[in-house]
């Protein structure tokens, strides 16, 4: 049956229903893992199911499937570009200069990488933006923008698309505010390795082009296209090509070979099959063995084995394990053979008489390659042949490139800032743990020599650049880009962990400040998060940043304390701390909340050994040939079948580039004339479904936004809160929700601001913070002074004025709640009074009020549900009559004339109210000290 969204929706049907019952009926297990949230546990288990379903279909099915086209929203702007033939040949003229003379020979070639399908001639990319960014983009002065993200999307380099991904590209577009290009980069087997590599590289030349300065791009990619977008930068950085602000690598696949421990795992956590990627045979995948390439240049050494056999019997057994062997992909050798430490000493004393095979042996003699990219092991005292192609991206003798397996670059320094979010529970965990720390600290990590790069070349090479600076962080137990699952609580943080690095970066390259989208406030996700045992901390903190400041020590641990502890130091999204020692290690659990990593020696991808590192082991390989040796005796006819075809038309011949050897399974490769031209692309409801599920937290956060800029003043969504007996105060609007009273309350402090932006700046985490941003820093620093909620954005789309003008007579229904610059746990608003990093102009008076001594009072802006609520709040116990808050109102007058407090600090209510003494006289209250 073909691929199509009947057939996924009944395969993977079951799995959901069986799903939605097993997580109520098991829950305990799953408390305190991500599976916890019924929608991640539904995704998880829909998308691993999915896989399965198309390992029973050929690649072209799983292909044609995510490459349909999807429908965009209302709510973004979706524009087509095509990269001009001038940028598609620069890209092909710098990939054959890092290659260089050895690997365009490793690759096959210097052109025929750079061949199109009819009708597919030029590289197209796509633009996504959210309208409303547009809008305000097109009517600035700047109309190119000041920030702009390219995205390669994932797939192990064979299957996705632009239209499969588009619903996590909108999302970054809408977090940061940025345009967004994606180009549609040709895919492996029938374009393997460098084909997609010239693609994106050529997409960023034509931004340069375009005259985008390289300081408003971030760079990102997911899985597979986070290594693309690795392997793109060290291209740059060596060819001289200016780099980009930032780059955001999510989950990236950066060692081919399988070589840490986690791919050892059991993958339960992960939804990528821990035995790889395996699918039904067809014309395109597994391509010719080695041993069929061998019998077409007659050199098969099965015939030369069979030759001497005299009886019928032996002839017949011989051709039955020829047969098992072309079914299942490898062999065994046999206990005659040659271990691969006698075929090192033969193949160096070959070299020595300038007769050497097309062989290489590493120096361990743990592995071999070669001839037709055979990959010998030995494992457990036996030596396996595997002659299949292992991955569909390059072939076997590929596989140890640096420009595959980026992890095996000589050197990872002198790359821009990196973020790297790694799902604690990925099978490919440690090698992106092992890639940070190899980026950040050069010299540490350094690969052993392989058949693309010797020893010398590689010390030469790690002491050309400096470290780069990266941010790491690992999610607990989240699965492999977990950004996929885009409709679930922990994406949402790790979302909002992208914006916060991609607008620091673009904030410290261009020098200025970068404004991006928070919604906090009106994101469903976090006002409909349901309260659990393990969410009583995260509560407490928030419940206690609503109270007044002289009630905060009451009960509650401080979050310094945590922070000496080594518990909680922040949550993602918040701003990035300084670098140390050129990175930022962070644990994140799944609510978002940052705990220290543990020290490299605790953790297994560190403690590899360098000589280790690219080297094929135990556990990942017998996966692959026990998945390989099932699949391919299920479709044993298949394959024979294809093989045998296949032979018939490479003894035929193919149109060939001369002097050049495409991969196996390059299309380039065999040409034919009348060729199919590529497919045009149908619409898929079931893709369709999926970015619809998607886009459901994006689309019900923009309609909140829309509803809070159309009345900005109503505190529907951010103060009220629904009494415990039922009743509801004058002059609120209630929120009924499920949740307990103390989680409810807890969302209410969260959302207190009805400003949805947040300003990021460099605050000097790697140099020192701009002269023109040095007002916005407060005199100590601390994890939140990188970030401030600015004002709402005016009809030009920038940032308004710090001159406010406040009408006394239109008076708001509820005092706004307007957050300083320096937003600490001390300088939050409390109740009665507020802290404005700005002076405010009062209408009607020609002077200006210092507004960190200003309460709501002084300037009318009390709404009557607060006054009547002051009138009953009195520190001793007494209410406050009218006459009173007149007296108070007045020594507040007095008290906004005196000269500027240059620190910030938030008003306390009970302070600026009168009182009267013993004597029944009235005295003004004393100021509470500065911070």
């Amino acid at each position: 049956m073909p691929v199509n969204t009947i057939t996924v929706g009944a395969a993977i049907a079951p799995t959901i229903i069986e799903t939605y019952i097993s997580h109520y009926l098991n829950r305990r297990p799953l408390k305190q893992k991500p599976t916890a949230h019924i929608s991640y546990h539904e995704g998880l288990k829909l998308v691993r199911r999915f896989l399965h379903y198309a390992s029973f279909h050929a690649v072209d099915e799983l292909q044609d499937f995510t490459s349909q086209w999807v429908p965009v929203p209302a709510w973004v702007h979706v524009e087509n570009v095509v990269i001009p033939d001038t940028q598609l040949k620069r890209s092909a003229e710098y990939v054959r200069a890092q290659l260089g003379p050895e690997g365009i020979k490793a690759v096959g070639g210097r052109t025929w990488w750079e061949w199109r399908r009819e009708g597919s001639e030029q590289l197209q990319a796509e633009w996504i933006e959210m309208r409303k960014d547009m809008e305000v983009r097109k009517k600035s002065e700047n109309i190119k923008g000041q920030r702009i993200m390219l995205y390669v999307h994932g797939g192990a380099y064979y299957f996705g698309s632009v239209d499969e991904h588009r619903y996590q590209m909108q999302r970054h577009a809408r977090k940061l505010k940025a345009r967004v290009l994606a180009p549609r980069y040709r895919l492996a087997p029938q374009f393997p390795f460098p084909c997609g590599l010239m693609d994106c590289l050529s997409a960023y030349l034509w931004l340069l082009e375009e005259k985008h300065d390289p300081a408003t791009i971030i760079l990102a990619g997911d899985s597979a296209g986070g290594g693309m977008v690795l392997t793109m930068l060290v291209v740059m950085r060596d060819q001289g090509i200016p780099l980009p602000a930032g780059a955001v690598l999510l989950s990236p696949w950066v060692d081919l070979t399988h070589s840490f421990p986690s791919l050892a795992g059991d993958g339960k956590m992960d939804y990528i099959p821990a035995h790889g990627f395996i699918h039904k045979p067809s014309m395109s995948w597994p391509p010719p063995n080695a041993e069929d390439l061998l019998a077409l240049e007659g050199k098969n050494p099965k015939n030369d084995k069979a030759a001497p056999l005299q009886d019928k019997k032996a002839e017949k057994e011989a051709k039955k394990e020829e047969k098992q062997d072309r079914v299942r992909g490898f062999s065994f050798t046999d206990e005659d053979k040659p271990d691969l430490k006698d075929i090192l000493n033969a193949s160096e004393s070959k070299e020595a008489n300038g007769s050497g095979d097309d062989i290489w042996v590493s120096r361990d003699g743990k592995y071999s390659i070669g001839p037709k990219s055979i990959f010998s092991l030995q494992l457990e005292g036996k030596l396996i042949e595997i002659k299949d192609q292992i991955q569909m991206y390059a072939p076997n003798h590929m596989l140890t490139h640096p420009l595959v397996s980026p992890v095996l670059q000589p050197s990872l320094g002198g790359l821009p800032p990196l973020l790297i979010q790694v799902g604690g529970g990925e099978l490919l965990r440690d090698e992106q743990i092992y890639l940070a720390h190899k980026a950040a600290q050069p010299l540490v990590y350094l690969p052993p020599p392989s058949n693309h790069q010797t020893a010398e070349e590689i010390q030469a090479q790690a002491m050309r650049y400096r470290p780069t600076n990266v941010q790491l962080q690992v999610w607990d137990d989240l699965c492999h880009v977990a950004h996929t699952l885009s409709f679930t609580r922990p994406a949402k943080h790790m979302y909002r962990g992208v914006s916060q690095f991609a607008a620091w970066a673009l904030a410290r390259a261009q020098k200025t400040s970068i404004d991006i989208m928070d919604d906090e406030s009106i994101s469903i996700v976090s006002t409909e998060t349901v309260s659990t045992s393990s969410d009583s901390q995260l509560a407490s903190d928030d419940i206690k940043l609503s109270m007044p400041q002289s009630a905060q020590h009451l009960g509650f641990e401080s979050v310094n304390t945590k922070e000496e502890k080594g518990a909680v130091v922040g949550r993602a999204g918040n701003p990035i701390p300084p670098f140390e020692n050129h990175m930022i290690r962070q644990r994140v659990d799944r609510h978002g909340r940052i705990y220290p990593l543990p020290p490299p020696k605790e953790l297994p991808a560190l403690n590899l050994q360098s000589t280790e590192v690219g080297v094929p082991k135990k556990g990942p390989v017998n996966k692959w040939m026990a998945a390989q040796q099932q699949w391919n005796g299920k479709f044993a006819k298949q394959k024979l079948k294809i093989q045998r075809r296949r032979m018939r038309e490479m003894e035929k011949g193919y149109e060939r580039f001369e002097g050049e050897t495409p991969p196996p399974t390059a299309l380039a490769g065999r040409r034919v004339k009348g060729m199919k031209k590529e497919k045009k692309t149908k619409k898929s409801w079931g893709m369709a479904l999926w970015s619809l599920w998607g886009s459901k937290h994006d689309e019900a956060t923009i309609v909140r936004e829309g509803e809070a800029d159309q009345a900005p003043d109503r505190e529907a969504a951010t103060t009220s809160v629904q009494p415990t007996d039922g009743s509801s105060e004058p002059g609120t609007t209630t929120r009924r929700k499920s949740n307990k009273h103390l989680a409810t309350v807890a969302d209410a402090a969260r959302s207190r601001s009805r400003s949805r932006h947040s300003t990021v700046t460099d605050r000097g985490q790697i140099s020192k913070s701009m002269d023109n941003l040095t007002q916005l820093a407060p005199p100590s620093p601390s994890l939140a002074d990188a970030t401030v909620i600015a004002p709402e954005r005016d009809g030009s789309g920038g940032a308004t004025t710090p001159t406010i003008v406040l009408p006394r007579d239109d008076r708001p229904q509820s005092p706004p709640t307007l957050i300083p610059a320096t937003d600490t746990l001390s300088t939050r608003p409390t109740r009665g009074g507020v802290a404005y990093p700005f002076r405010l102009k009062v209408e009607g008076e020609e002077r200006d009020v210092n507004a960190s001594t200003l309460t709501l009072q002084s300037v009318h802006l009390v709404s009557p549900g607060l006054e009547q609520e002051n009138k009953q709040l009195n520190l001793d116990g007494q209410s406050v009559d009218g006459a009173e808050d007149k007296d108070a109102d007045k020594d507040t007058k007095d008290d906004v004339q005196r000269p500027g407090v240059e620190r910030f600090v938030t008003a306390d209510i009970g302070a600026l109210t009168s009182e009267k003494n013993g004597a029944g006289e009235k005295k003004a209250a004393e100021r509470p000290g500065v911070e």
